[in-house]
């Protein structure tokens, strides 16, 4: 038996006059757009510096920066478009949602049709950046991005153990993207890393909504009827453990002895990152998955440790 989203007014009938009165009319579409952007979800496509860096290439050639660079604003562009696309289809199931109903296209800041019509612009926008760069990796890249993504906003996001595949993908994608802008080979073990965190994620997301919203998970997400919570955390330490013993498997087969000894070394605090991560999804917190990673105090120290020490690993390859 399928479940259907509440019928009424929802949450959204009450917070629309409120949003409403609050944003003068000539800056509310404007923000509408931004808003409607997500641009707390723009650092993820940071991870286009993934394999550069990790090929000690950015700080050596101001080519691989470049391509890197194109590649953060190819993916941007790309990721607004889907978000546009994506608050147009479930507006009617946002307006029933706690939080989502304050979503622009769901309350009536930003009309559906505007809403399309920025996600246009957002495609062609990063399939000419993405055309300027040597290659045609970036612009496949993004491309297989933008049709998964859509097909996900469409249709896939409702058929479990598949959708988490189809969002893991998508930071996949990213990488692969930033190595071929950056002209940068990754390696097996590294696009293995990069898939298993960007699962862990997913699946450690699906857990909170699952935790937050109980009984009412299903209408707002029907696939996650087919998720219990137990699985879910199952699989969330599953993941974490294969994925530390894929980083020390990549990390021991670096060429130099420094470069293998300290990366090796940033299994540590990586560890301590995952411990904590874990710990933050099983409380029960309700704060957005993005929140839980760079706004935690003893969170971000981890991974600012992680990072000093992997970046030490790379002095030998560095310019300086």
């Amino acid at each position: 038996m399928s479940i259907q989203p509440p019928t009424g007014p929802g949450p959204a009938a009450v917070a629309a006059p409120l949003i409403e009165a609050r944003r003068p009319g000539w800056v509310r579409w404007p923000l509408a757009a931004v808003l409607t952007a997500r641009p707390r979800q723009w650092p993820k496509n940071l991870l286009v510096f993934a394999a550069p860096l990790t090929g000690s290439e950015l700080g050596r050639s101001g080519t691989a920066m470049a391509g890197a660079l194109a590649a953060v604003v190819v993916f941007t562009l790309a990721s607004c478009s889907v978000y546009f696309v994506n608050d147009v289809l479930d507006a009617e199931r946002d307006r029933q949602h706690p939080r989502k109903c304050t979503r622009p296209v769901a309350c009536g800041d930003l009309g559906e049709v505007h809403a399309l019509a920025l996600a246009c612009l957002c495609v062609a926008g990063a399939a000419v950046v993405a055309s300027f760069t040597p290659g045609l990796g970036l612009l496949v890249a993004v491309t297989a991005y933008l049709a998964t993504s859509f097909l996900y906003c469409a249709k896939l996001k409702h058929i479990p153990v598949l959708e988490l595949l189809v969002v893991a993908s998508g930071f996949v994608l990213r990488a692969l993207g930033g190595a071929s802008a950056s002209q940068v080979p990754p390696s097996g073990w590294f696009v293995l890393v990069c898939s298993l965190g960007a699962l862990l994620v997913v699946v450690a997301k699906r857990f909170t909504e699952l935790s937050a919203l109980a009984d009412a998970a299903a209408a707002h997400r029907p696939s996650l009827r087919h998720y219990s919570p137990r699985g879910l955390r199952a699989a969330q330490r599953l993941i974490a453990v294969t994925m530390v013993a894929a980083y020390c498997t990549w990390a021991a087969t670096e060429a130099a002895p420094w470069t293998v000894d300290w990366h090796l070394a940033s299994t540590v605090p990586l560890i301590a990152a995952l411990v904590r991560f874990d710990r933050l999804t099983g409380s029960g917190s309700t704060r957005h998955i993005e929140d839980l990673l760079i706004r935690d105090l003893p969170m971000v120290c981890a991974e600012l440790t992680w990072l000093a020490v992997f970046v030490v690993g790379l002095a030998p390859d560095m310019p300086f």
